[in-house]
């Protein structure tokens, strides 16, 4: 194990992804196959997000399901009979590919009974917690961020800081109004520029309001006493909990935030438009699939 992931390892052992949405955006697809399943080339979302937790040190994933959503956690259970087809018929390749979702980690999942928002589906965590975890990730599947190493990075920085440590992106100033912005402030200790000490937060600000270009991009790592602050939230719009304001009040009170910048790439698997995006950029980088696919985007955009 390396230096790093033992690191990531201390930091937190569980990791939570919350599952429990309807996918609208994708209807029809959705109205059958949950969106978290949906193949970016050839591996669902959520299989990557989930190794994205195995590589920087989870023990543990946490789905967070709506009811009757079962066949997202069902894609990490060992299927016998699939991989003994597949075996006998010498396609070891892809008997390669299906044992790899049940190998990356423990899975578990627990149920938002109703949809109350994201931060409710986080507090819906906290009974599955062990005694001793005082930290979790929570990792958006709709968020692909690559590449792979930001929460290290975040692990690190929360070793030394404390408190809690998200990820942001910076987008174009023209773009802010369609994501949660944060109020930060220069480290002056601080060995690496791309982190930031957390003031504020502003959901979905006017171009003109936004405190920084810095945006909320799906991952974070919460100190244990986010569950005291989302219990002493109210509901805002919808009768929805959400974690942002969780978090703003934890700052409020002194809590030590921080936010590692992300100097790559992010796609918004949540929208079929970032979907592609995410599809085309995974492919081109593939052994398989990348030389044909650039040869025929090539020759596609000349016409």
């Amino acid at each position: 194990m390396t230096d790093v992931v033992a690191s990531s390892t201390r930091a937190f052992r569980t990791a939570v992804v919350p599952a429990a949405g309807l996918g609208t955006r994708f209807l029809p697809a959705t109205k059958t196959v949950p969106k978290e399943l949906l193949p970016v080339v050839d591996t669902p979302g959520i299989e990557l997000v989930a190794g994205e937790a195995a590589d920087s040190g989870a023990e543990r994933l946490v789905i967070v399901t709506s009811p009757g959503k079962d066949g997202v956690v069902a894609h990490f259970v060992e299927d016998l009979v699939l991989e003994s087809k597949l075996e006998a018929s010498g396609k070891l390749a892809a008997l390669a590919k299906v044992r790899k979702a049940p190998g990356l980690l423990e899975v578990d999942s627990v149920i938002q009974e109703q949809p109350l928002g994201l931060g409710h589906a986080v507090g819906c965590v906290e009974s599955v917690l062990d005694d001793d975890e005082d930290a979790i990730a929570v990792l958006l599947p709709d968020d692909l961020v690559l590449p792979r190493g930001v929460l290290e990075i975040m692990a690190r920085v929360r070793a030394k800081r404390g408190g809690s440590v998200l990820c942001a992106i910076d987008v174009p100033k023209d773009a802010v109004s369609a994501y949660g912005v944060f109020d930060v402030e220069i480290v002056p200790d601080a060995v690496n520029p791309d982190v930031l000490k957390v003031v504020g937060m502003v959901e979905k600000p006017a171009v003109e309001d936004a405190p920084s270009t810095f945006a909320a991009a799906g991952r974070y790592l919460l100190d244990r006493a986010i569950f005291d602050a989302l219990r002493r939230i109210k509901p805002g719009a919808g009768g929805e909990l959400q974690l942002t304001d969780a978090i703003a009040l934890l700052i409020s009170e002194g809590h030590p935030v921080h936010v590692v910048v992300h100097r790559g790439t992010r796609h918004d698997l949540g929208n079929p438009g970032g979907y592609l995006r995410a599809s085309v950029d995974l492919a081109l980088d593939s052994d398989d699939y990348g030389p044909s696919l650039r040869k025929w985007l090539a020759d596609r955009l000349d016409r």
